[in-house]
């Protein structure tokens, strides 16, 4: 008893979030290790979101002592940790919130840690670095990339803020896009569904069965006696969809026979092109899906996926096995759902059969990929994904300029180029200064900032000239509030950025939806987000 409540426990604790991205999802999220760099609020905020999801374990690194203005902004911090080690405040606190989560941190400055300890983060699955200057992050970037772990670059700045993942690799299996066409095959019917559709006679009179028939049958036997009639060709054109409309109508009854209606709302999908899409095919033809030793298990599935759509599949992909409700006696769709997943189990035993004749050749156990894994796979070929990001170095030293540009001259896009050129101008007037703009030592607040204006400009151009964008100019107004900004990190603010940056490691842990691919910037004066593809 006591053995089963255990195993409830976690199931009752992560309820909602387990309808998401299941128990697979859950499994990689417990087994992560997350280190943090800088545990302000932005920081702060990313890893609590994180905690109560589950997350495996936790490092804090900061070498901050908690000072008064950190009780302004950090709702994990009170008063009785004033003058405390910031990092292990924050541990203690985190604690509380999931005790199942592994907390630790390590007094020290995240800066000192990159230069002096680079194999330090070696041992984690992603890194979350917060409100670093752009020196850090490009050093702490390419010790990251050497090692393949994953960099979550997040920093809340007044009232704008960005994240930025950066990964040599990140292939998805379960992308779970909002909208996708259902995987019926109704331009390409196999054998038994064809003998299926046959068994049931659309012109029957009854009219409980004529109006309970499954629109996936009235398709089928339609478009054969379109195809029949028009050269073994399914429609293609808008008059030739606009006809096929018609000849499902001709076979109606009455006009409240909602099957008939589903048939017409779905005739589209007699028309799918044929083949798979053009996102799979550059998936395929990746030079990666040449598999050996090192290969990844995803590029051997691919590579299993190439062989089966060359052969078995007879240039189609594994059927997904799943129907959509539909209007129709329940005999009819339980017997359409055994056939589909009949199907779908059938294309999924050839890619097993294929993923083992591989693994055996590239000299890997031939039982070490999963069945559960390569059956996951087949659900979701139409929707696999492969991200590929830049490093920072070569987002910064030679930024797509063509899509820069296109930035700069659209009226949405505009506000978020120009917060990505000042956030990186902020950080060079940090170095020449030792401070950042707006931040002052005595009371003449005006007047200073007034000064720091036209600095923050100068490293602003700077930026924009090595971009390759000389001429260009920014907003003298959102120059000016950068500096007004002074640094600050408002909690608002940097609970939404913290939370940007959690969900895109649960992406990244989970591989289950698509990360953030470029540099997402929010605009907290407008209230407008944009990613920007550098």
């Amino acid at each position: 008893m006591a053995a089963a409540a255990a195993v409830a426990e976690p199931k009752t604790k992560y309820d909602r979030q387990l309808r998401i991205w299941g128990d697979q999802g859950q499994a990689a999220l417990e087994k992560a290790s997350i280190c943090l760099l800088n545990c302000g609020p932005t920081g702060t905020e990313a890893l609590k979101n994180l905690v109560l999801g589950g997350i495996g374990s936790v490092t804090v690194v900061d070498g901050s002592k908690v000072e008064l203005a950190d009780l302004g902004n950090n709702f994990l911090l009170d008063e009785g940790c004033l003058g405390q080690s910031r990092a292990k405040s924050i541990c203690s606190f985190l604690q509380e919130l999931n005790d199942a989560v592994k907390a630790k941190y390590v007094e020290e400055s995240p800066a000192t840690m990159i230069d002096t300890n680079p194999s330090f983060f070696s041992q984690f699955t992603v890194v979350i670095a917060t409100q670093l200057p752009e020196s850090s992050l490009l050093k702490l970037d390419g010790i990251c990339r050497s090692t393949n772990i994953v960099l979550v670059a997040a920093r809340s700045y007044g009232l704008t803020g960005l994240v930025r993942v950066s990964i040599k690799e990140h292939c998805v299996i379960e992308s779970k896009p909002d909208h996708f066409l259902d995987d019926l095959r109704l331009h390409k019917p196999w054998t038994e569904l064809k003998q299926f559709a046959k068994s049931i006679d659309i012109c029957d009179k009854d009219a409980v069965v004529h109006k309970h028939t499954p629109y996936i049958v009235i398709l089928v036997r339609l478009a054969e006696k379109w195809a029949d009639a028009h050269d073994g060709q399914l429609p293609s054109t808008r008059q030739e969809k606009r006809e096929f409309k018609d000849l499902i109508r001709a076979h109606m009854l009455n006009v409240d026979e909602d099957n008939y209606k589903e048939a017409v709302e779905s005739s589209y999908k007699v028309s799918v092109t044929p083949g798979i899409g053009n996102d799979i095919r550059q998936i395929i033809d990746d030079t990666s899906s040449e598999v050996n030793l090192s290969s990844s298990d995803f590029w051997v599935l691919v590579a299993a996926l190439k062989e089966f759509i060359a052969n078995e599949g007879n240039g189609e992909l594994p059927l997904e096995g799943t129907i959509p409700d539909m209007t129709s006696l329940t005999e009819y769709y339980v017997s359409l759902q055994k056939i589909y997943h009949a199907k779908a189990e059938s294309d999924c035993l050839a890619m097993e059969h294929r993923v083992k004749s591989i693994l055996k050749r590239i000299g890997r156990d031939p039982e070490s990929i999963s069945r559960a894994y390569i059956k996951t796979f087949c659900k979701n070929t139409r929707k696999l994904r492969v991200c590929r990001y830049r490093s920072l170095e070569e987002e910064f030293s030679s930024p797509a300029l063509s899509e820069v540009q296109k930035y700069f001259t659209d009226e949405d896009s505009c506000f978020a180029m120009n917060f990505y050129i000042l956030l990186r101008a902020v950080d060079r007037l940090a170095a020449n200064y030792s401070r950042l703009p707006g931040i002052f030592d005595s009371t003449g607040f005006t007047s200073e900032i007034d000064e720091d204006v036209p600095r923050l400009k100068l490293a602003a151009v700077s930026v924009l000239n090595e971009m390759g964008l000389n001429g260009a100019s920014l907003s003298e107004d959102l120059i000016t509030e950068v500096c007004r900004f002074a640094g600050a990190e408002i909690h608002p603010v940097a609970a939404f950025i913290g939370g940007v940056a959690s969900q895109e490691v649960i992406k990244l842990v989970t591989k289950q939806f698509v990360p953030v691919m470029g540099t997402f910037i929010f605009n907290g004066i407008d209230l407008k987000s944009q990613v920007l593809a550098l």
